[in-house]
């Protein structure tokens, strides 16, 4: 996989090799994409205040999650259908996990089943799940997990109903996961409330982490409730549409937070300094969603690694030439608002694309 140089390189392979319904699918988001383009352009709207004359000769990445030692602040954040983007899904995930030293997130809505990836490598995993019955079915399926050796739950809470993405409507498509679930595909989302959150931490010694908070209200209230992991997130700009860029929402909840308990941050996450943009503004971890199902796509585990690799590279050096050694030293005072780049969208961290470069 040393054949591709750049993420670029990766995005164009990938585009090549799925078809245009897989394609608009990984890519997409709902009705306008106004929350898909904000997610960008909150990014873009942060400038670098870098320190100078620091000595960055060693810089660390290293991190905890839950207690687990990570090699550096990055998460494979769930991706519904993965098996669309190469064959091995889940499975595929799970051995990059293990190998980059990261924790995966394995989402309920794909074709492999939770003991299978979870058997497949040793790295942290945890287990978001989409409720498609009633609470007993809910309690079987957390018995699983935890039996499975999971290090947490994870429940979407941006999903009460499916959205409506044009791009999938317009081309008649419909994803694996709805195909398999029928008419009930997500029907249990809608009722799911703050009392489905206290029967899942009365009854099971798990970590709990719920994704989709956009609020310091929220957040503040799920702590106080016991949630365990707090995760900024829109689904990638796919529910909710004309919502708030992800990275504007973040301040407010980690103030709210408080350092409690850990904060997740994902929401177009595509270079290494969008990563250290999350970190500064208080998350503790970053998911990396749709960036991950291109690199899939182009070239399976090699390229993922591949791609996270490159990441990884870009976050070293850029917490370098920011002046920091250790992400402990990422902060508020290391950025700025700062005028965005003109029509931003879901590719455009990439202008060498337009370029054909």
């Amino acid at each position: 996989m040393r054949k591709f140089r750049t993420l670029h390189e990766m995005i164009e392979m990938a585009r090549a090799k799925l078809s245009d319904e897989h394609w608009d699918y990984l890519l997409g988001g709902a009705d306008t994409e106004t929350s898909l383009n904000r997610n960008r352009m909150a990014l873009d709207s942060l400038a670098f205040r870098p320190r100078i004359l620091n000595d960055v000769s060693e810089v660390d990445l290293s991190t905890t999650f839950l207690g687990v030692p990570l090699s550096m602040p990055l998460v494979l954040a769930p991706l519904g259908s993965n098996e669309l983007f190469e064959s091995g899904g889940g499975v595929s995930i799970a051995l990059a996990s293990e190998e980059l030293g990261i924790p995966m997130i394995q989402s309920s809505a794909v074709a492999v089943d939770l003991e299978t990836v979870a058997a497949a490598a040793a790295g942290p995993k945890v287990y978001q799940l989409y409720l498609q019955d009633d609470q007993d079915w809910m309690d079987g399926v957390i018995e699983r997990i935890v039996a499975a050796g999971y290090l947490a739950l994870c429940l979407t809470v941006d999903t009460a109903v499916y959205s409506r993405r044009e791009r999938d409507v317009g081309r008649g498509f419909l994803p694996p996961s709805a195909k398999r679930s029928g008419p009930s595909h997500l029907a249990y989302q809608a009722r799911m409330t703050w009392n489905t959150v206290a029967h899942v931490k009365e009854r099971f010694d798990i970590p709990l982490v719920l994704k989709g908070i956009n609020r310091g209200d929220d957040a503040a209230r799920a702590v106080n409730d016991g949630v365990d992991v707090i995760y900024v997130s829109n689904h990638g700009g796919r529910q909710l549409d004309h919502g708030r860029g992800c990275l504007d929402a973040l301040p407010e909840v980690v103030d709210a937070v408080q350092g409690r308990v850990p904060v997740v941050f994902d929401g177009g996450v595509m270079r290494g300094t969008d990563v250290l943009k999350a970190l500064a503004l208080g998350a503790d971890l970053v998911g990396i969603g749709r960036l991950q199902g291109m690199a899939m796509a182009a070239g399976g585990v090699p390229a993922l690694l591949r791609a996270f690799g490159i990441l990884e590279f870009e976050i070293r050096t850029n917490m370098a030439l920011l002046g920091a050694t250790t992400l402990a030293e990422l902060d508020a005072s290391l950025v700025e608002p700062a005028p965005p780049l003109p029509n931003p969208q879901v590719l455009s961290a990439f202008p060498l694309l337009d370029e054909g470069y």
